[in-house]
């Protein structure tokens, strides 16, 4: 991947996480939010590590200086073929100063991700702490909806209590009207 397509696959990345999550779990918008930033700044950050581990790539100097090559001394004439063993030293130098230019053109872009990582990890700080306070009101809100249910659990319970009372008090008390013994005639009035 080009380091346009690194840029792009960040922010597709965390805009697809941001998504999904809100799809999954709408209500709670304020942690997908916060892992879709800190997901953004953990890709940002592995794109800078990984150019900085592929320094010789030549993805990472477009438009630069062709690197330079070294120059044969053994084809030299005459002392050719007593300069033939530094042909190996000075491959070795020009690799050297090849890599460090591959590297000064990679250390850029690397700081580029870095820096782009940083801002949103400055980002995260402020939206955490958002995320912390919403969710501490929410946990307050279910706190006070929780104590309102108990409540009245409780009234129903005490309640139930006095309509059991009541009830058995009323099966244990004797009849109002006592019914005389042989007599079945009801009077009425």
């Amino acid at each position: 991947m080009s380091r346009d397509q690194l840029r792009l696959f960040a922010w597709v990345a965390a805009a697809v996480f941001a998504v999904a999550a809100g799809l999954w779990r709408p209500r709670r918008l304020h942690w997908t939010a916060l892992g879709s930033v800190l997901l953004f700044a953990a890709i940002n950050t592995a794109a800078g590590i990984y150019v900085l581990n592929h320094f010789t790539d030549p993805r990472w100097s477009v438009g630069a200086q062709p690197p330079l090559s070294t120059p044969s001394l053994a084809g030299t004439p005459i002392v050719g073929k007593y300069l033939g063993p530094l042909d190996s030293a000075l491959s070795g130098v020009v690799g050297g100063v090849n890599d460090f230019f591959a590297f000064q053109h990679a250390l850029p872009i690397a700081l580029d991700f870095l820096t782009v990582s940083g801002w949103a990890l400055l980002v995260s700080f402020p939206l955490a702490v958002l995320a912390a306070g919403i969710n501490f009101a929410m946990a307050r809100r279910r706190a006070a909806a929780f104590d309102k249910y108990r409540a009245t659990v409780d009234q129903l319970q005490v309640e139930l209590e006095q309509i059991k009372r009541q009830l058995s008090t009323r099966n244990s008390v004797a009849p109002a009207l006592p019914v005389e013994h042989g007599s079945t005639e009801v009077r009425r009035g």
